[in-house]
Parts: structure tokens; sequence; C-alpha cells
């Protein structure tokens, strides 16, 4: 494998690379790029440590309680995102305070295209990395990758969104909570009446779930009525306009949105500003930077977001599976971290990722 290095600096975007024919690239660390769109080349990488060896090239057996941790891989969805890559550098941190910075930590990109998270984890498979951190690019597709992945030895687990397939641990927000109290939000300001749109996503675990407990909740109140619930934005910036401008075309009066995240939210506040529509007001789920700045300003539509911990989720999942890998389970394969809503009301006291 080729390595190519990088230099990073801190606060400034590190240039995301593609993978040319399963040639994998690597920097020492990554960086937001400041832009939510979905990135046009779904083929980016990052290695955020030197390569290490282990002498015999072999990856050594799980539960052997003298092992030491020496390769994560990371595949996420869309590291234009800066979610994404707060959560890179949550595996990356925890990897590093657990193992030393002989642990190698690569992260890819999958840009939600399955074959290309297929290929990302045979690689991770061959470079015999000890524990694989799956982003779903679909939740029920990425089924025999993981089951190849596990038949070789691999601790696999998944993160931000569940998998149909049996990992050794999922870590999430809780992401049906997140669905209902945003959208409890959005009843409550409209006094249980009014026209909402729902901006859908992927089609992964943690979108469903968020959706379903929108959907659940709009369901107690009959005066609610949903124009649209299917559109999928891909979780972009550039799906949200692009959802949002049709819909802005085809309804004349709308009340709320309810956006399945914070980039496709701000693609919807974009659409709403292009066509001078300012009837409604937008919430979101992941408690994004750009998300709390536009809550916090008097000129956006964006009223609220379900904030996540994108950092805490990696974090969690590293420290688990490092467990795993020494013979230690967790006490339940499901963890949930708890979602909290920001308003105008609560926004000067949130802290962000």
């Amino acid at each position: 494998m080729n390595v190519k290095k990088i230099p990073f600096t801190t606060g400034v975007a590190a240039t995301l690379l593609s993978i040319v024919s399963g040639t994998l690239v690597s920097c020492t660390n990554i960086s937001p790029n400041g832009d939510t769109a979905t990135n046009t080349d779904t083929k980016n990488v990052t290695d955020t440590t030197t390569q290490s060896n282990n002498g015999d090239g072999l990856r050594p057996v799980v539960g052997d309680r003298n092992v030491k941790l020496q390769a994560v891989g990371v595949t996420l969805g869309d590291l234009s995102n800066p979610f994404f890559v707060v959560m890179a550098q949550g595996a990356e941190k925890e990897a590093k305070k657990i193992g030393g910075n002989d642990v190698r930590v690569t992260v890819v990109s999958s840009g939600y295209d399955l074959n290309q998270q297929f290929n990302q984890i045979e690689n991770f498979v061959a470079a015999n990395t000890d524990i694989i951190i799956l982003n779903a690019a679909d939740s029920k597709g990425i089924r025999p990758a993981v089951e190849q992945a596990r038949k070789a030895g691999k601790i696999v687990i998944a993160v931000d969104t569940g998998v149909d397939a049996d990992v050794d641990a999922t870590v999430t927000t809780n992401n049906v909570q997140a669905g209902e109290i945003s959208c409890q939000y959005i009843v409550d300001r409209l006094k249980g009446k009014g026209n909402v749109v729902i901006v859908n996503g992927p089609p992964v675990t943690s979108v469903i779930q968020r959706v379903d407990g929108c959907l659940k909740v709009f369901a107690k109140y009959p005066d609610i009525k949903i124009l649209s619930k299917d559109q999928n934005a891909e979780g972009s910036r550039d799906g949200g306009l692009r959802v949002m401008s049709d819909i802005l075309v085809t309804f004349p009066k709308i009340d709320a949105v309810f956006a399945i995240n914070d980039p496709s939210g701000v693609g919807v506040d974009l659409a709403a500003n292009q066509a001078k529509r300012k009837e409604f007001f937008i919430v979101g789920v992941d408690g994004a930077p750009e998300a709390i700045e536009a809550i916090a300003s008097n000129d956006s539509l964006y009223a609220a977001t379900a904030t996540q911990n994108p950092r805490g989720m990696t974090q969690k999942a590293v420290q688990v599976g490092n467990d795993i890998l020494h013979g230690k389970k967790p006490a339940s394969p499901d963890i949930l971290i708890p979602a909290k809503l920001i308003t105008k009301e609560n926004v000067s006291t949130s802290t962000g990722w």
C-alpha cells in the first residue's frame, strides 16, 4: 500500500484525497472544510498515523489480555460534512489514548456509496485492522461486507446508525428520541395545527428512526398535515436545497420543516431564501455549528436542532472495540446516547461539538 503524507495544520482544512485503484492516501489528521454540501468525489480517505508493524503481519487473537491495539479503520458517510470530521477526530483521539502514537487510524469516506464502502471494509480486513468503525452507507446492503469482516476475525462496531447485521456493538444517538423531540417542538409551536414537510435522507437506520419518531408524534395530532415525507435530500446541503426548491414550487403554504440532519436543513434554509419564502420554520438534527449559529441569528428560519455527540460516539466505539479485543464484552451491545433539543431560548448555553 503506497502511503503519501500530507501535513496538517490545526484549524485549517486538510485536503481530502481520492482512492485510485484501491490505493489509500494518508495524512496526519483531518479537519472540516467549512462546507457541508455532499462531496462530489466520494472516494476520499485519510490515514491519521504512521504505519506500524506487528512483526508477523498477523492480527492478534481476540480475547488475549496482553494484546495491544495496533490498527483502527473508520468508514464514514461524507467527510465534507463537519459532523463526520468530528467523528473521525474522536476515533483518532481515543485510539491514541489507548494505544499510543503507533496506533494506525485510517479514516475513509464512503460518500454513501455502498460499493465503495464494501471495498473500504475489504481493505481494512486485508490491512489486519483490529477494529472497524462502521457508519453504514446502507444499513441492509452492507451486511455481506460485515459478515465477511467478522468471519475474518475483525471487530466491527456500528456508529451513528445501526446495521442489519451481526456486529459486535452499536453506538448511536437515540435517533427515535431525536425525531420525537424535534417534531414535538414543531407541534407545540404550531399549537397542533399546520402544514409540515419532512425532508428525508439516505436509507440508513438512523434516518429511518428519526423519521419514525417524528411521524409517531405527528400521528397524535389530526390537524397536522404532512405535505411531503419521502424526498431524499441525501443528508447534504445541496440535497436540501434541491429537494426543498421543488417542494416550495409545489406547495404555496408551509408552516414547518423537519430535516433529518442539519446539512440538509441548511439547504432548506437556502432554498427558502432564494424563493423569498419566510412563512415556515426549520428544525434539524445534529447540533452542527452552522445550525447553532443560524438558530442564534435573527435572520434565519432555523428554529431548533436535536443535538448529537459525534466525538463521543466514536470515542465510545473505540473503547468498546478495545474492550472486546481484550475479551471484555459490553453489558449491552446497543449503546444509546441521549439527544437534547437546542432552541433560540437555550442556544446561548450550547457548547456545540
